[in-house]
């Protein structure tokens, strides 16, 4: 299977009624924080309150996107994997995930999964792949197990080991939704030697950022942060790779972190395997 695919609920086009851009949207607010130019006032608007809560969290943004790149290379280079299924894949920001797999093997196949309809809009010219290898988009949200899954296989043999990102996207799962359960569910669809990445923030170093998911949550974002012990919890099951859990700037460093702390980071990260 080679080539690129996109896929969507509806298959109608993209509208700007459909980008609800009078509301923010974790994608877009992202995007603002790398700099990025796919994001709308509201956004802005709810970016910077975020910021003046926590005034590193554009630091932290940064480090979780350099985390996803180190891990990737590792996951291709070093454990061998040829299979991605990146679940909350929001704007593409170039390296993206398939462009590292792929610069390490070119036959790696990548399945991207969001629901924002400015990800979606932005899938089928963005997210393309190596003749060798595949990429296809499916638009669906984290709870919707089931549907991501099917989506997956039409492009991943899931009788071979694939590796599961779920970058920044867990801290938007209240309790209620049962983030624990998701996670449980997706890896026991996959077979051994497969891979659960995570990252999420935590107020374990500095308490504004908890006063920062705070402004997501008075916009209507469902935002928490996690302590080391909760976020460990979604590795209960699978073998921690080395470091183990750690702030993302710590995870298997390049030399290009420089002196960061932990409270300017806040931000969880760690890959684990599945016996």
């Amino acid at each position: 299977m080679t080539g690129s695919s996109w896929a969507s609920s509806s298959g109608e086009a993209v509208t700007a009624t459909d980008l609800n851009t009078d509301r923010p949207h974790t994608a877009r607010m992202y995007d603002y924080y790398l700099g990025g130019k796919d994001n709308f006032p509201a956004d802005r608007e709810a970016a910077e309150a975020a910021l003046a809560a926590f005034p590193n969290l554009a630091t932290a943004a940064l480090q979780n996107r350099a985390f996803l790149h180190r891990v990737v290379h590792w996951l291709t280079g070093e454990a061998g994997i040829r299979q991605f299924l990146d679940i909350g894949t929001g704007i593409p920001t170039s390296p993206n995930l398939h462009e590292v797999a792929q610069g390490i093997a070119p036959d790696a196949r990548i399945v991207y999964v969001d629901n924002d309809p400015l990800v979606l809009a932005h899938a089928r010219a963005l997210l393309t792949s190596s003749p060798q290898g595949r990429t296809a988009y499916v638009d669906a949200d984290l709870r919707e197990v089931d549907r991501i899954m099917t989506g997956a296989a039409e492009a991943l043999d899931l009788t071979q080991p694939v590796a599961v990102s779920l970058i920044a996207i867990l801290h938007f799962l209240p309790e209620e939704d049962d983030p624990y359960g998701i996670v449980q569910r997706l890896m026991d669809q996959l077979p051994p030697r497969s891979y659960l990445t995570v990252t999420h923030i935590t107020a374990d170093f500095d308490p504004n950022v908890s006063k920062a998911a705070e402004v997501y949550r008075e916009r209507g974002i469902s935002t928490q942060a996690r302590s080391r012990d909760e976020v460990a919890r979604f590795f209960d099951g699978l073998d921690l790779v080395e470091p183990d859990l750690q702030v993302v700037h710590r995870w298997r460093p390049d030399g290009s972190v420089g002196e960061l702390t932990d409270a300017q980071v806040s931000v969880y990260g760690a890959a684990a395997r599945k016996p």
